[in-house]
């Protein structure tokens, strides 16, 4: 296995060296691995998934009670049921428990948001997990990708998205869409022999591949590994962790002062100074403060995903409120993810019709019901959507496919004429009996 071992610390250059050397490399074939070969590999380099990092519950909760603020709350509660004694009176347990119900009622809010928030987090990506056909044991099988292991060959075909960092096999090129690692907008075009990404999708073609890297050794495992590393303290917590070294500074002189006055200057006895120390405490700290920090961003966090959004860090909001410049790069587009149609822009070349008889062919020539986000627009243009099958008989309907590119509507009228309307990407095709235009409504 020690040529393995090299391949799982990146020591041989499998994204450039001749195809079969691969093989030799990666010791295997291209009749795939056995099972118990699979199981082996999964031992060496780790399933096909990225790390996850266990956390204690009990340590992140105890993790929201370990701040500035907080000490200061626990200092207190310390001294109000551990030296506030003496003088013939009990402990002061009336402060110490409602500086503990503080602490707990915060940590609780704070925890309980987090911990849903990366719940949520974690369901997404178990839904996002891919399934790929691979040949194990001169078999092909649909398999988990997280089985995946270097040396497996799988296929890719249109429509799949790559379940690990692959060396192309021979066959047609492919055309894969990588934007979401590279910022490419159009797919790129790979040929037999190039190397495809994890996480990319297969836009056009079909062809077999040697996997090369899985897992946190894959070019999206690297980037996520990068992007995990960060222990950038975030502002709000700069802001949290001021207040409190100020106010921790501030009680620490006035209780030197105090204790210098009440002691040697006025000679109190023990217990009464103890209980004006505890006062000093609880009274120069925020003590609501982080309670109401935390229910705020508890609601703003809730508010965010009931929108779709995961928050992982409630303070991850606070940031987001603070930012001045948000920077896009030209391959990506912020909207409201709802397309709209600007009767300004369009245009009609024939005689006798109007803008509105266009988009009523445009409604017909889309599905009413299981609509897409293009159909739902094209029908959504309507005054009533049942007027985009008010008064015909539908006959034929061609749904949208890759290669046509064109959705048509083949209908009979109430007068029962034949028509036909179509909406798709404008070039002109040849049909029996004539030229029809795609992008043109025919009728």
């Amino acid at each position: 296995m020690g040529g393995l071992e090299e391949i799982r610390n990146e020591a041989v250059d499998l994204e450039n060296i001749p195809i079969e050397e691969v093989f030799e490399q990666l010791k295997c074939t291209r009749q795939g691995l056995t099972s118990d070969e699979g199981a082996q590999r999964v031992e060496i380099f780790g399933l096909n998934k990225l790390e996850e990092k266990k956390e204690s519950k009990v340590l992140k909760f105890l993790g929201f009670m370990w701040n500035p603020l907080s000490w200061v709350m626990e200092m207190a509660a310390i001294m109000a049921i551990a030296l506030a004694n003496g003088g013939g009176k009990p402990p002061d347990w009336q402060d110490f428990v409602g500086i503990i119900v503080l602490l707990v009622i915060n940590s609780t809010i704070s925890f309980i948001e987090e911990n849903n928030a990366g719940n949520a987090a974690a369901a997404l990506m178990a839904n996002l997990a891919p399934k790929t056909k691979v040949l194990r044991d001169g078999r092909w099988g649909e398999q988990e990708a997280s089985i995946l292991v270097p040396g497996d060959i799988v296929s890719i075909k249109l429509g799949d998205i790559v379940p690990a960092d692959a060396r192309l096999l021979e066959g047609d090129p492919l055309k894969i869409d990588q934007s979401g690692l590279t910022g490419e907008s159009l797919p790129v075009t790979k040929n037999p022999g190039d190397e495809v990404f994890s996480g990319s999708t297969c836009k056009q073609g079909e062809i077999e591949a040697v996997v090369i890297a899985t897992g946190v050794h894959t070019f999206f495992g690297k980037a996520a590994h990068l992007v995990d590393s960060t222990n950038q303290v975030g502002h709000f917590q700069q802001v949290l962790t001021a207040i409190g070294n100020f106010c921790i500074v501030s009680i620490a002189v006035g209780i030197v002062i105090e204790i210098i006055v009440m002691f040697p200057i006025q000679r109190r006895k023990y217990r009464a100074g103890i209980e004006n120390l505890l006062v000093l405490l609880i009274g120069g700290i925020p003590i609501a403060m982080p309670t109401v920090l935390s229910v705020t961003m508890a609601i703003g966090s809730h508010k965010l995903s009931q929108q779709g959004a995961i928050t992982k860090r409630m303070t991850a909001i606070e940031e987001l409120a603070g930012m001045d410049v948000l920077c896009s790069d030209k391959t990506g587009t912020l909207t409201l993810n709802k397309l709209s149609v600007d009767k300004n822009l369009v245009e009609v070349f024939a005689k006798g019709v109007d803008k509105e008889h266009v988009l009523l062919l445009a409604a017909r020539a889309s599905r009413v019901e299981n609509q897409d986000a293009i159909d739902a627009c094209m029908v959504g243009m309507l005054a009533d959507p049942k007027e985009a099958r008010a008064g015909i008989r539908e006959v034929h309907f061609l749904p949208f496919n890759p290669t046509d590119k064109r959705t048509a509507l083949t209908y009979i009228d109430a007068e029962g004429n034949w028509h036909r309307a179509s909406k798709a990407d404008y070039y002109p095709v040849q049909l029996q009996g004539g030229c029809e235009e795609k992008g043109a409504l025919c009728d």
